[in-house]
């Protein structure tokens, strides 16, 4: 008896455990990405320092100040912020049609109140 050599291999099964392999790759991520997979957290009995939240400040068109979603004027704003430790971290989310020296005045008085972690949001374009 004489051996036949192959003449070519099939490739059908092979993408099949492939496609079935990326499937679950891709639900799975998803899962963890989207925080459905629920995880029961471990409970402690101590105290532990609380996270630290961010500030945010926002400027409408209009030039309206806003700190956490309240509306407030300049005065306000520095009286709530001499409240909050300095080395709590800020976010200005400020329109772009909003004259310069609005924002400008928000950014100074954050800054000369000792707050060093400020920083700006702004939407990425995209090219």
């Amino acid at each position: 008896m004489e051996e036949k050599e192959f003449d070519y291999i099939n490739m059908i099964p092979f993408i099949d455990v492939m496609l079935v392999l990326l499937t679950i790759v891709l639900m799975t991520s998803t899962f963890v990405a989207s925080g459905i997979i629920p995880v029961e957290l471990p409970k402690v009995v101590g105290r532990h320092e609380k996270a630290m939240k961010t500030g945010v400040i926002e400027i409408d068109r209009a030039g309206a100040i806003y700190y956490q979603g309240e509306s407030v004027d300049l005065a306000s704003l520095k009286d709530r912020l001499s409240h909050v430790p300095t080395d709590t971290p800020f976010l200005i989310r400020a329109d772009r049609n909003i004259p310069l020296q609005n924002f400008v005045e928000v950014l100074d008085m954050v800054k000369t109140m000792g707050f060093r972690r400020v920083s700006l949001q702004t939407e990425e374009v995209p090219q």
